[in-house]
């Protein structure tokens, strides 16, 4: 209905019965914790697959590696996720994603969608450009305002 009739909100009550909907949803309110121990999430570990080389299992990258992701991306503009869900690359498990690295994108071209409450939200581009950097995988939760594409313009 929302989708359908253009509307951002609606609301209805009757009865002592209220209903909310919306396409956009703010962020979740932070709250101090109210024990004296503060919740840290455990360390993330890579696990090989069985056969494969060893690899580092550095948990926090270096300096020179933030500086650099920093500088690549410098200069692009990101599209940005207006609500929380799960992000999905195309339309269904079997089509081909909107897009892909390299893919020029046009204002208002559909670039993913985000599941919130089982319904799907078309997520369009907002500028002209070509797509340098998917920063999001398909399946993954996302929240507001975390960034999805990066976009040359």
């Amino acid at each position: 209905m929302l989708n359908a009739q253009g509307f951002n909100e609606f609301e209805i009550e009757r009865e002592g019965f209220r209903l909310r909907l919306s396409r956009y949803t703010p962020p979740p309110p932070v709250h101090a914790p109210t024990g004296t121990q503060a919740f840290v999430p455990p360390a993330v570990t890579p696990v090989a697959e069985p056969g494969a080389p060893a690899q580092s299992t550095t948990t926090a990258p270096s300096a020179e590696t933030k500086q650099a992701d920093a500088s690549a991306d410098e200069g692009l503009h990101m599209i940005t996720s207006p609500i929380v869900g799960t992000f999905y690359r195309s339309p269904s498990p079997t089509t081909e994603p909107f897009v892909n690295i390299g893919s020029h994108v046009e204002a208002d071209t559909v670039v993913c969608i985000i599941e919130a409450m089982k319904l799907m939200n078309e997520i369009q581009s907002d500028v002209r450009g070509t797509v340098e950097k998917i920063y999001v995988e398909n399946g993954q939760p996302v929240e507001y305002g975390q960034a999805l594409f990066g976009i040359r313009k």
